[in-house]
């Protein structure tokens, strides 16, 4: 017995729309950590801090990157787990969340699941970066 596929391609108009996949993540921005921040010092001083934050998270993602292009996977866990603290000082749980999920996939050397956690986690540091750097330059 044979089996033919249907040909899909000539049941299919010329004109039909090509979907597109465009994932949403959710920043989860808490804004408590930064009230907190700019509550209990100058305002100059708790820029000061965001901005060493801010610092910080781009320089542990670039070692991250480094880290898996050379299969380092152990260091890529630990740098992903130091970018827990640090986003979580400025309330970032998205990218701290998404870093726990890189961290994990990492220790567990999948390879598949770290691709598509650490694309996560540039979508997600990309955007709540951009959100902490659009906030008014006024005490939350």
């Amino acid at each position: 017995m044979e089996y033919r596929l249907p040909d899909l391609a000539s049941s299919v108009s010329e004109d039909a729309l090509v979907p597109f996949l465009r994932p949403r993540d959710d920043l989860a921005l808490d804004p408590g950590p930064l009230a907190r921040l700019f509550g209990s010092r100058h305002e100059a001083a708790a820029e000061e801090v965001v901005c060493r934050a801010m610092e910080e998270i781009s320089a542990r993602l670039l070692q991250i990157e480094m880290f898996h292009a050379e299969c380092r996977f152990a260091d890529l866990a630990r740098v992903a787990r130091g970018l827990i603290a640090v986003a979580d000082q400025i309330g970032l749980r998205g990218l701290a969340l998404s870093a726990s999920h890189v961290a994990v996939c990492s220790e567990g050397r999948d390879g598949v699941a770290l691709g598509a956690t650490l694309a996560r986690l540039h979508r997600i540091a990309d955007a709540s970066l951009a959100e902490i750097w659009d906030l008014p330059h006024e005490p939350v």
